[in-house]
């Protein structure tokens, strides 16, 4: 948690609760981190981060708007800001995709 809360900062978004969300919680097997964060002046983050070694495809990020519609049944509020950081390959497709559907992808984790 210490180095998402130093990757934030690095870009000059200060949260004042970070809360881990383990993925059984949501009735899934996926290999992800799960966040819920509120920033300063009272933003809602969801905040996912992949590392995996193969490439996140199109399929990942039907996957991935899934398990954040679960998130917002499991947290009971919508979020300002959806963010995923990933470290492995991109798909331009599923990169699309998913800043079609509001979601901010950041690949420099």
């Amino acid at each position: 948690m210490k180095e998402l809360t130093t990757y934030y900062t690095n870009k000059n978004i200060l949260f004042k609760e970070i809360k881990q969300i383990f993925p059984k919680e949501l009735d899934s097997r996926k290999k992800i981190d799960i966040y819920s964060a509120t920033t300063i002046d009272s933003k809602f983050y969801a905040i996912f981060i992949v590392d995996s070694k193969s490439r996140f495809i199109r399929k990942n990020a039907d996957d991935l708007m899934e398990l954040c519609e679960k998130l917002l049944t499991f947290v009971g509020h919508n979020f300002k800001k959806k963010e995923l950081l990933i470290s492995s390959p991109l798909c331009s497709k599923a990169k699309e995709y998913l800043k079609e559907c509001g979601w901010n992808v950041r690949v420099d984790y």
